[in-house]
């Protein structure tokens, strides 16, 4: 059994879509980053950066107490280390997929997150930043168009590294970036949305509550603020909660 420990984010979406590809039983622990539910001493036994997602495995491969993974790279290659599978077996197609994977959580995503920032939780007026990030973020969904020319895949077949930059780029039009003029990438982008594993995923964990992380402006608490970008945040690093 695994706890996956989640908000309905597409971040979290990565490791919900390889847990249905690999069949793994888990069980789901939500949280409220609103609310501060992540900001917990309990939570920081889990991950000591307070973020979402993570993971607690009660059956790891050395037999010992339960492991705790953080951070959503990691867990992939966690959950492939543990199942032998979503990365390809010949060599040189394996350092691709691996390439691509650091691409997403060392670009890709940080980008992203940014724009998405920007555009949705920033106060009006960051006129240079919304314009820096959603640059960025358009060049990067063209290196993964040219990327994606002539192949399904990123590494040829599919595999993590496919699964880590599905989510973030398959709701790009909600701050303003289209992809019908990169054909290889829509292209792409419905062949992983079709897969049974994806739509139980989505399911499992896009629900209701996911409407709150992709707002435009909302209008925050002063608390909720603290708990998402704030000095509650802050403080929990220092482990003053």
């Amino acid at each position: 059994m695994i706890d996956f420990h989640y908000v309905p984010t597409g971040n979290n979406l990565k490791i919900a879509i390889a847990l249905e590809e690999l069949g793994l039983t888990y069980r789901l622990v939500k949280y409220d980053m609103y609310a501060g539910t992540h900001l917990t001493p309990e939570f920081r036994q889990i991950n000591p950066n307070s973020k979402l997602p993570a993971i607690v495995d009660s059956e790891p491969a050395d037999a010992g107490e339960p492991l705790a993974v953080f951070e959503s790279g990691a867990i992939l290659l966690y959950l492939t280390e543990k199942t032998g599978r979503l990365l390809p077996a010949e060599w040189r197609r394996r350092q691709e997929a691996q390439q691509w994977l650091v691409w997403q959580v060392a670009g890709l995503g940080p980008m992203f997150g940014q724009a998405n920032h920007f555009v949705r939780y920033a106060p009006a007026g960051q006129d240079y930043a919304v314009e820096r990030y959603l640059r960025e973020a358009r060049r990067l969904l063209e290196v993964l168009d040219r990327r994606l020319r002539g192949r399904d895949y990123l590494a040829d077949e599919y595999s993590i590294s496919d699964i880590a930059c599905y989510p973030w780029v398959s709701g790009t039009r909600g701050i303003g970036i289209e992809v019908a003029g990169m054909p290889s990438l829509a292209a792409w982008i419905e062949r992983i949305r079709a897969r049974p594993a994806v739509e139980r995923a989505v399911a499992a964990i896009m629900d209701a509550d996911r409407s709150k992380y992709i707002q435009t402006r909302p209008s925050l608490t002063p608390q909720e603020w603290s708990n998402l970008f704030g000095d509650r945040l802050l403080a929990a690093a220092r482990d003053e909660q």
